[in-house]
């Protein structure tokens, strides 16, 4: 309760009903005070929308209209018409002797992080980017955790786009993956980032209805994986969403669910250019950073794009002039749905330790796709496991990117970007499981990297490690990326560049953060994000690789150089592959930057 001492003397009753309004600042608190219809109101003078002065808007019928953007608010509450606006602070107010006194630190109805948070909802179910990008950074800025929003997001996406998971939640799964190698304001960027692609993907979007498990927990695994993948199948969503729900509440492990998805995700190859499969990690990644509790529901999501997916053996490139699916159906043991042969594949290697051996690098990357299956099955007798292959595809499939030609058509980008996704996805994959299922999408990708080869006709040169060893400073290096990405088509300058960073001793953690701010600032596609989330990942992988003695010989330099090499590639690829995506309009780092500023109470409109 509000006591006398609690408020301040702010203007004459005789000078505001002259004049009908005052601006007054109360404890360095600007106040718009208002007499109207016989009452005195008092509201921070701020627009709550964008900070316009609310003194100079228009009060008529208990209403005051902002007249900057026209939000409408209940001027004894505060409340907004407008929900793009937020709501007004109120202030109380008392009349002693002839002066209006108002109390400026009236009680909050929440506090800020409650605020925000239901800020963030009202910006997800409404698609208010200006609301988002303030939630966002007023959650961060009080102090929660990113991934308390990201599961509201999570929660808001899976629940209310029926077309079932996307690219809005892959996003925002792949900035929860990097948002640790940012700088702090980087990850109020990544953040938002991922939060309004989720809002835009769901708009306009009618809700998911759920089908519900089975009510028993006694149907076998292998059963239910084998109506699982009947019903993918046949495109049967509805009985695959069971079948998947009912894996997951009757209390199977991750590993055993993601060996269900990853099974069905593979008995066709390379399903929806890669997105499908990339879609399942990223959902499973995206549940390490808010928890296994939401994975019913996110799970679930999958099931859509699965049962909808094209299908690449019914693609002509894969079929003619080489019937690719034929090479694979024949190490499977039957039609591409099979694992019979890779079965006795694995029996046969069972006993073995497999090491890369002399030329298996260049046989993946070369043109003859019968050496590239059979090197892969010589390798699966010979002991390799399916995450040390994966591991193998994946660095093929970067090099493609890393060496991707510019005079090829700007929409072939995608095209080895898709197969670097897939093949990351795999490798992870590989190891959430030993699903025997993962050899599968070892062979499906190094196919798909043969597919590519044209796109390296020729190659652009990878820089030999230690070749732009140039002395100067690493962080003069990476301003001078940034440079670069601010003018169209500075691809293979963007490449060296990394090259000289790395060869000058420059820091990895460093040109993390740097390649993190030239994506966040821009106007950043689907694929440009995906691609530097999984160079990340790939990077960290090879980084922390224990492949040592013999087994790193690529470049003929020995085992040091050749893991150094090995590590650039990632990042080499996607500072190329962003430098060919920018510059943009950057429109959402300005969105970004007003809502910044709104927030710390800085002035926008007199700018």
């Amino acid at each position: 309760m509000a006591t006398a001492d609690d408020f301040r003397a702010a203007v004459s009753l005789d000078e505001l009903e002259e004049t009908g309004r005052e601006l007054v600042s109360v404890d360095g608190t600007p106040l718009a005070v208002f007499q109207h219809e016989g009452e005195i109101r008092a509201v921070n003078n701020r627009c709550p929308h964008m900070g316009f002065p609310l003194v100079e808007g228009t009060v008529d019928d208990g209403i005051l209209t902002c007249h900057w953007h026209h939000a409408r608010f209940e001027l004894s509450c505060g409340d907004t018409f407008d929900p793009w606006a937020d709501d007004v602070q109120t202030y109380p107010t008392e009349i002693r002797d002839g002066t209006v006194f108002v109390n400026p630190n009236p009680p909050r109805e929440l506090p800020p992080e409650e605020h925000w948070a239901e800020r963030l909802e009202t910006g997800l179910e409404e698609n208010l980017r200006l609301v988002v990008a303030k939630s966002t950074i007023g959650l961060l800025d009080a102090g929660v955790a990113h991934r308390e929003p990201m599961a509201t997001t999570l929660e808001f996406g899976t629940q209310y786009r029926d077309s079932g998971w996307g690219s809005g939640l892959t996003i925002l799964g792949c900035m929860a993956n990097v948002i640790d190698d940012l700088e702090p304001e980087d990850r109020k960027r990544a953040l938002y980032t991922g939060v309004r692609h989720v809002a835009s993907d769901c708009a306009g979007e009618p809700p998911r209805f759920d089908q519900p498990s089975f009510s028993t927990d006694d149907v076998p695994f292998d059963q239910l994986k084998s109506w699982f993948r009947d019903c993918v199948e046949v495109r049967d969503r509805d009985g695959a969403e069971r079948c998947l729900r009912t894996a997951v509440a009757s209390g199977r492990s991750e590993a055993e669910v993601a060996e269900l998805i990853v099974a069905g995700a593979t008995d066709h190859p390379y399903l929806s250019t890669g997105h499908v499969l990339d879609f399942a990690n990223t959902a499973f990644e995206t549940l390490e950073h808010v928890g296994w509790d939401h994975a019913e529901r996110t799970l679930a999501s999958l099931v859509e794009p699965l049962v909808t997916a094209s299908r690449s053996d019914e693609r002509s490139s894969w079929r003619q002039p080489i019937d690719l699916v034929a090479l694979l159906e024949d190490v499977y043991g039957g039609d591409v749905s099979e694992t019979s042969g890779l079965e006795e594949l694995v029996r046969d290697g069972a006993a073995e330790t497999w090491t890369v051996p002399d030329g298996f690098r260049e046989t993946l990357l070369g043109d003859d796709p019968e050496a590239i299956v059979g090197a892969l099955a010589d390798a699966v007798r010979k002991g390799a496991t399916s995450e040390a292959l994966a591991a193998e595809v994946a660095h093929a499939a970067a090099t493609r990117v890393a060496q991707f030609g510019t005079a090829n058509e700007f929409s072939d980008w995608n095209t080895v970007h898709h197969t670097f996704t897939y093949a990351n996805a795999v490798h992870q994959f590989a190891r959430r499981t030993d699903a025997l299922e993962c050899y599968r999408g070892v062979f499906d990708t190094a196919v798909n990297v043969y597919l590519d080869r044209f796109l390296n006709t020729p190659p652009t040169p990878i820089p030999e490690v230690g070749a732009n060893e140039t002395g100067r400073e690493p962080d003069a290096i990476r301003e001078e990326l940034l440079e670069t990405f601010d003018t169209e088509g500075e691809v293979n300058e963007a490449g060296r560049l990394v090259a000289e960073f790395f060869d000058c001793g420059g820091d990895a953690a460093a040109l993390k953060r740097t390649l993190g701010h030239g994506l966040l600032r821009e106007d950043s596609g689907f694929h440009t994000l995906q691609n530097l989330e999984v160079a990340f990942r790939q990077f960290d992988l090879a980084d922390g690789s224990k492949r040592g003695d013999a087994t790193e010989r690529a470049d003929g330099s020995g085992t040091a150089v050749g893991l150094e090499r090995r590590r650039r590639v990632p990042m080499i690829a996607t500072a190329r592959y962003m430098a060919a995506h920018f510059p943009t309009r950057r429109e959402a780092e300005q969105t970004f930057t007003i809502a910044s500023r709104l927030n710390r109470g800085e002035t926008i409109h007199e700018d």
